[in-house]
């Protein structure tokens, strides 16, 4: 890489670490470090949601869909946008002025509240553990994008440099810190991929004419899924957005519920239709150079097996000149990072609030959280570089937090005194269903994802021993 690509490179690294100094010098208390002191606006709040939401997903993901379906795989993201709204009308009125009230830090407080402790507790060590393999395989996923499109770097090497500069910022300066770097690495983003990386590489391949020359025609259309694939995307995203403990500390940062749902408006228009279409139409021009053989040097000539997801960073890496490069890696650390931090910051707030339960009072309190959140990095790092085995692991507890939680807080949404029990056991069954689906791996019916018949096993339990619950009162 060239000296001016890698001088950008170490600009933009450093500047990430100086807003984590920055944001230290002004955090006093355990709410300015895990929720911004609850004065942050909506335009901060909103570009932190959809960067920590899509940022890590959107590299990978997207940029596979559009390589093998084309404009259809936009529509995974239109779920994230039903999430965001449905949980800005539904969920963000009731938890804001709790979380107010009662100056809530964390995802498992709400179920505390409306539950029993034992509950708060299980969601707390479920998140916990769900967030430090989640943050992990961040790291790793964005090393190994970065090893692919730059050989002269290593994938150790990648992930250790990645985790010391999140880890760094992410502890110096806590959520403000963490949702500041998000605004700027969407920033980035947006500059480096929709300014740059989209015309260079339509004007590349041979624009719109050869596109219609290389890809079938069902490439370029919006029904190239089927309904099946849909519910999947439906019933695994959208209760994200009702269980996410990145997403609570958001909630509990903005300055007023007025701000915190239009941060979620906001959030939800730029997953679909901004980051949706233009991942998934640098997946379509990837497509398009593989198949005219633009590849052919890097080992992967037209009709050669090549794994979807490395189309994207193998199209921009052939089309962006010298001075250009620096910004695209800056990019692809942006998109990672910015998911990987808001993971970390997770993780950290359930480990000290949830589980060591600390004062927020204390005054060593903020220091308690920094080191938990350093510790915590530091293992999350550890698993990314000697134990990539034990990511699939932790990665089963994110199911099974998405499919045992989801219930429990439809359960306080909609009951005037939901049952703990009903909770507790739902949790268990529901994730339980999730995790034995996955790990059995057996052939589910009509296609369905396992997190349908998780939710759907969940709810069963926690309607049986809810009404149980009311006869006996």
């Amino acid at each position: 890489m060239h000296i001016i690509d890698i001088s950008i490179f170490i600009i933009y690294m450093l500047g990430m670490l100086g807003v984590g100094i920055y944001f230290m010098k002004r955090n006093k208390s355990q709410e300015d470090y895990y929720v911004g002191g609850r004065e942050i606006t909506s335009f901060h709040i909103g570009l932190s949601v959809v960067a920590t939401d899509v940022g890590g997903g959107f590299s990978i993901g997207l940029g596979g869909l559009g390589f093998l379906i084309g404009l259809s795989g936009s529509w995974m993201l239109f779920t994230g946008l039903i999430g965001a709204w449905i949980s800005a009308i539904f969920l963000i009125p009731i938890i804001y002025p709790l979380a107010k009230k009662h100056n809530f830090l964390s995802f498992p407080e709400v179920l505390n509240h409306f539950y029993n402790r034992k509950v708060a507790i299980l969601a707390g060590i479920i998140s916990l553990i769900g967030y430090i393999g989640f943050t992990s395989s961040q790291v790793l996923a964005g090393a190994k994008l970065a090893a692919a499109t730059f050989p002269s770097i290593t994938i150790v090497d990648a992930v250790l440099f990645m985790g010391v500069v999140v880890i760094g910022y992410t502890v110096l300066g806590g959520l403000k810190a963490v949702i500041f770097t998000d605004t700027i690495q969407w920033m980035i983003l947006m500059v480096g991929l929709i300014l740059i990386g989209i015309p260079l590489g339509f004007i590349k391949v041979g624009g719109w004419e050869a596109i219609q020359v290389y890809l079938p025609d069902n490439f370029q259309s919006l029904t190239n899924i089927s309904f099946v694939q849909f519910i999947n995307w439906l019933i695994t995203i959208v209760p994200i957005w009702f269980v996410g403990m990145t997403l609570y500390q958001r909630i509990y940062a903005s300055k007023d519920k007025k701000t915190a749902k239009k941060a979620w408006f906001i959030a939800g228009l730029f997953e679909w239709p901004v980051m949706a279409f233009m991942g998934i139409t640098l997946g379509l021009l990837g497509r398009v150079a593989f198949e005219q053989g633009m590849f052919t040097e890097f080992g992967y000539a037209p009709g050669s097996p090549i794994d979807a997801e490395i189309g994207l960073p193998l199209l921009l890496t052939h089309i962006f000149p010298i001075g250009l490069m620096g910004l695209l890696m800056s990019s692809y650390f942006s998109a990672i990072m910015s998911t990987a931090d808001s993971c970390l910051m997770a993780a950290s707030g359930n480990f000290t609030t949830d589980i060591l339960r600390l004062s927020k009072q204390n005054t060593k309190s903020i220091r308690y959280s920094q080191l938990a959140t350093l510790v915590i990095g530091i293992l999350a790092i550890l698993l990314a570089t000697k134990m990539q085995n034990v990511l699939d692991l932790m990665l089963y507890s994110y199911a099974f937090m998405v499919s045992g939680l989801f219930v429990p807080v439809l359960g306080f949404m909609f009951l005037e005194k939901p049952s703990a029990k009903a909770a507790m056991y739902s949790m268990l069954f529901g994730g339980g269903t999730t995790l034995f689906l996955i790990l059995t791996e057996i052939t589910l019916p009509f296609g369905l994802d396992a997190n349908f018949f998780g939710i759907t096993f969940s709810a069963i339990v926690f309607i049986i021993i809810q009404l149980l619950h009311k006869n006996k009162i």
